[in-house]
């Protein structure tokens, strides 16, 4: 992982990869959000080592991406929930699936995203958000944001 101080690396996406950068980190948010797993045991289905995925589990709630949430008999058997923030992390991972299922996956898509609604696919698209026009990186330039440092 990135070490925790940005001295020479002001960057929200490196600052994004310190709290779900690890391996395991968005296939259990993924599982959350889009397998309906809830609980322990749902996410040891990903073949995780039971002491590396309670760390995992700690650091999403540590981190405010996930949230224990108590059983139905008030006992700590409960499970986890997405948080905001973590409901937040879906863009990311449905943009993460559609570039695996272009440069990953030789026999096509494992899995469809698609709207519950129409049954239409989902996609993750760069948008202006001035002019809705979908732009292709030649078109995206960088600018300092309010959380650049000023230069000494």
């Amino acid at each position: 992982m990135l070490g925790r101080t940005y001295d020479t690396q002001v960057c929200s996406a490196a600052r994004a990869l310190e709290a779900v950068g690890e391996r395991w980190s968005l296939l259990i948010v993924r599982d959350v959000l889009f397998a309906g797993a809830t609980r322990f045991a749902d996410f040891q289905r990903l073949g995780i080592a039971t002491n590396v995925l309670a760390k995992r589990l700690d650091a999403l709630v540590d981190s405010g991406i996930l949230e224990r949430r108590p059983g139905a008999d008030h006992s700590d058997r409960g499970g986890y929930a997405a948080t905001r923030k973590g409901l937040d992390l879906a863009p990311v991972i449905i943009a993460l699936t559609q570039w695996g299922d272009r440069w990953a996956a030789p026999d096509g898509p494992p899995i469809l995203y698609r709207h519950t609604g129409c049954g239409g696919p989902i996609v993750e698209r760069t948008t202006c958000s001035n002019c809705g026009e979908i732009t292709d990186l030649a078109q995206v330039h960088v600018v300092h944001g309010p959380g650049m440092p000023q230069p000494r």
